[in-house]
């Protein structure tokens, strides 16, 4: 159900008519119509029943019910990365609130923005172990930006401006607001929804400082082998448009991290690939060639630069761009620090650019595409592509982008080697288009990310590649997807592996194959059949396409598709834990 803008505006100005006495849950919902919140997945329960009644008053939201709680954080959390908007889900209490904790969890690595309502036992039996109680606020604080525990009904509207201003400024992030039973039922006046909220402890900088733009400025024009690394800060930092205008001004090669894959179109001879564990020898070797490396919204993590040590074997210039000052210098230490707004900063350095009479040295930076060019050339993404007995897993990723390249597609994924074959072979070219799983690695994210992204996106495709493993965690959401017409289409690559579980094991343990083997899975086709959807069977190799096709003309049908795939295939190239980044598998002979 599509909520006009009319509707949520009209939703807003009642938020702040002349005061009336309304119960928490009243002033809860209104807080949600004023922040022009469409949807909440949720669950109900006993500890949430009168936030449910007030929900059943209303019509401007539509609340969308799940078959399990951590599937209703997973569905906002891909509604949120998709739109950029503030994601909402409601939980009751105890349980409802730990089977949440995984879905906190992802959103909170990936510093995605979104609230998560919780139900607590009443005021007075807190701490008593009540029925369905626990320490929300304690089992959550590790991993939320900011939670709180709302004692008092006079603080309801309050303390929902504060979570909605957290969530979405500075570095986002989800936070929990826990709301005991009794607080939701009193009453108290309510004189409408605050329009600011000014918080002493909480004011993130979004300017960044001038002087440290212009030593950026002249490290990256005197520069002789530069590289711009960026991460998923830019595609949160909506400052896809000014990276790109960046890129394009000085003409230097850029890479994205998996979760920022989508800023810069993959397409483009500028963009030499994903780096880091699973990236490509140009994406890598430049990283660590480059004499200056700017890094825009990205943390040098563990699965992009492989080995410190060994990063740091080869000297550069770091420019580090970021909104959180605690990322910078955190794992690799930088020589110019600059904490700030990245759409502002980035516009401040094109400007900078633009006005400088220094060009970059057109030599030099020949010299460097050269060598860039000499690594391409390698072509470590090649596989097996004329293989007619068994189906390539990457074959039905290229696929896949060969027929949707044009249109409006979302690609959802779960976690394990069908998320790195689609982040390979999915070429992204549009933000915001990738949705899946960095930080944490959460299996059986892809469905409730698809069905989430589908709600916010009736018109788009959407399709979630996934593998037999993760789909398990959380394909009850499959009778989700009937109830509310939510038509995605799964693209399951099955292995009959855990398969970086298997790869992990036959390079490091010696072919020891423990509990990695699937030996009793379901009948996808009939399971997607009993849940209202349709089920495929793929076995080989010239039915990929046709099949796909198949499935596309099914717009308003959810299809699952059981692609029987090569049990042996591995991620390539690979950097095993513990090596640098240039330290490489490209292949089965480097094994």
């Amino acid at each position: 159900m599509e909520i006009s803008k009319a509707e949520l505006a009209s939703a807003a100005a009642a938020a702040d008519s002349s005061p009336q006495e309304l119960r928490g849950a009243e002033i809860l919902v209104k807080a949600l119509q004023a922040e022009g919140v469409k949807y909440v997945w949720g669950y109900p329960g006993g500890a949430v029943l009168h936030i449910y009644d007030a929900f059943y008053k209303q019509d401007t939201i539509q609340h969308v019910l799940v078959r399990h709680e951590q599937a209703a954080v997973h569905a906002a959390d891909g509604f949120a990365r998709a739109t950029g908007e503030v994601g909402v889900s409601l939980v009751t209490s105890g349980p409802g609130l730990t089977n949440a904790v995984t879905g906190i969890a992802t959103a909170y690595m990936d510093s995605i923005p979104m609230v998560i309502i919780s139900g607590q036992v009443p005021t007075a039996a807190i701490g008593l172990d009540a029925f369905q109680e626990c320490d929300t606020v304690g089992i959550t604080r590790p991993i939320v930006k900011h939670n709180f525990l709302v004692k008092d009904v006079r603080d309801m509207a309050t303390v929902m401006k504060k979570a909605f201003h957290i969530a979405r400024s500075g570095r986002p992030g989800p936070v929990v607001v826990d709301v005991p039973k009794d607080v939701s039922f009193n009453k108290t006046t309510y004189t409408g929804y605050p329009e600011t909220v000014e918080m002493r402890s909480y004011n993130p900088v979004r300017k960044g400082h001038g002087g440290q733009i212009r030593k950026a400025l002249q490290l990256l024009l005197s520069a002789k082998r530069p590289y711009i690394y960026t991460g998923g800060g830019v595609l949160l930092g909506n400052a896809v448009q000014e990276l790109r205008t960046l890129v394009d001004l000085l003409g230097y090669p850029v890479t994205n991290t998996l979760m920022g894959l989508g800023a810069y179109p993959a397409t483009d001879r500028k963009f030499l690939g994903m780096l880091g564990m699973h990236g490509t020898i140009e994406a890598n070797n430049a990283m660590q060639n480059c004499d200056v490396l700017l890094a825009v919204g990205a943390r040098f993590d563990d699965r992009v630069i492989g080995n410190p040590k060994h990063f740091a074997q080869n000297e550069r210039k770091i420019i580090h761009i970021d909104i959180d000052p605690s990322s910078i210098s955190k794992r690799v230490k930088v020589d110019v620090p600059i904490v700030g707004d990245v759409k502002d900063v980035l516009t401040e350095l094109i400007n900078m650019v633009r006005e400088s009479t220094q060009r970059p040295d057109e030599k030099s930076l020949g010299l460097w595409w050269e060598t860039i060019e000499a690594w391409r050339s390698k072509d470590c993404l090649k596989y097996d592509r004329g293989n007619k007995d068994v189906i390539k897993p990457q074959f039905v990723v290229e696929t896949l982008w060969e027929m949707t390249r044009n249109a409006d597609t979302y690609i959802t994924s779960d976690v394990g080697q069908h998320q790195m074959w689609a982040a390979q072979y999915y070429r992204f070219d549009e933000p915001r288009r990738w949705i899946n799983s960095g930080g944490l690695g959460t299996m059986g994210v892809g469905i409730p990310y698809a069905m989430g992204i589908k709600m916010a996106k009736p018109e788009s495709e959407v399709f979630c590649v996934t593998g037999e493993g993760s789909v398990q965690m959380c394909i009850q959401e499959l009778s989700t997807c009937l109830q509310y017409n939510t038509p995605i289409k799964v693209v399951a690559l099955n292995n009959r592996y855990l398969g970086m579980v298997r790869q992990w094991q036959e390079i490091d343990y010696e072919g020891r194959y423990s509990h990695s083997y699937m030996d009793a899975l379901p009948n996808f086709v009939k399971l997607a059949e009993a849940y209202g959807h349709v089920g495929m069977l793929i076995e080989r190799p010239q039915d990929v396409e046709p099949a796909l096709r198949e499935a596309r003309k099914l717009k308003d049908r959810t299809v699952f598709m059981d692609f029987r795939t090569d049990p042996t295939e591995n991620v390539f190239p690979m950097v095993k834990a513990g090596k640098g980044i240039t330290e490489m598998l490209l292949g089965s002979e480097d094994l």
